[in-house]
């Protein structure tokens, strides 16, 4: 089977995909783009995979390594794609799904908490860090960027396939049971009485990070165990919700480094 035309009732299936937050909920999919992204998804989570002529012409068969495609012609993969230049394959995948002991890694939780967070650049980023200095879990605000918007995926590179996640209608409420289980929080706040590395993270902890331009709710961060902050050298008053996250994200994973040796 092939796609030839791009008002293919598929085509226009996964361009809504990529373009409405509310139809991805309610179908439970997301669009992933590029070798990468489809390879690295999980084959049990993957619903339908699609190549277009360019991509194979060029030998992409062998590059998805038996993975199951439907051919696209390059007309019709580009009404899907939502990349300016397209890589040529793309895949749907059913919604990624943790169960509440994902998130503690066996007694070693580092979690992270997003309010708010709106670009999702920085989310993405947020994720791939994450990944990197050993987070097991985000939880997120019901009004932070939509996980699956097309430009957080690509800004994940993966990593939203492996990090547990969970949207929240209440983080202060979670962030309260996270207490009761031994989790110790850290609000990343102005106001903060230490300075970030002055803390101990070796034990089960949990970062608060807010909007970029708002930081964090008075009602969250009061909920919080401790207040640190990220020092400043210059005029500059705030880091970016990504960058912050990474300093204090690689401070925990230094600490823990050191746990080990």
């Amino acid at each position: 089977m092939r796609i030839d035309s791009a008002k293919s009732n598929q085509v226009k299936q996964v361009a809504a995909l990529q373009k409405k937050a509310r139809y991805r909920r309610e179908l439970g999919e997301f669009v992933v783009e590029g070798i990468k992204m489809v390879r690295e998804a999980p084959r049990e989570r993957l619903l339908s995979v699609y190549a277009a002529d360019s991509f194979l012409e060029q030998g992409g068969e062998g590059k998805l390594g038996g993975i199951p495609f439907t051919a696209v012609s390059d007309q019709a993969f580009k009404a899907m794609a939502d990349t300016q230049t397209p890589q040529g394959v793309l895949a749907v995948v059913k919604a990624m799904e943790w169960r509440r002991e994902d998130f503690s890694a066996g007694g070693r939780a580092l979690l992270l908490f997003l309010e708010n967070i709106q670009d999702p650049g920085n989310l993405g980023t947020i994720f791939r860090a994450g990944e990197g200095a050993g987070v097991t879990g985000i939880l997120m605000s019901r009004d932070t960027a939509d996980v699956y918007n097309p430009k957080v995926i690509r800004s994940t590179m993966g990593s939203v396939y492996r990090i547990p996640f969970a949207v929240c209608d209440d983080l202060s409420e979670v962030l309260g049971k996270c207490h009761k289980v031994g989790i110790a929080s850290y609000a990343a706040h102005l106001g903060g009485e230490k300075n970030y590395d002055q803390e101990d993270y070796r034990k089960p902890s949990a970062f608060l990070i807010g909007n970029e331009a708002a930081g964090l709710s008075e009602k969250l961060s009061s909920a919080a165990n401790f207040l640190i902050k990220i020092p400043m050298e210059g005029q500059v008053e705030s880091l970016n919700a990504a960058v912050a996250a990474s300093v204090l994200m690689y401070e925990a994973a230094r600490q823990r480094r050191q746990l080990k040796e």
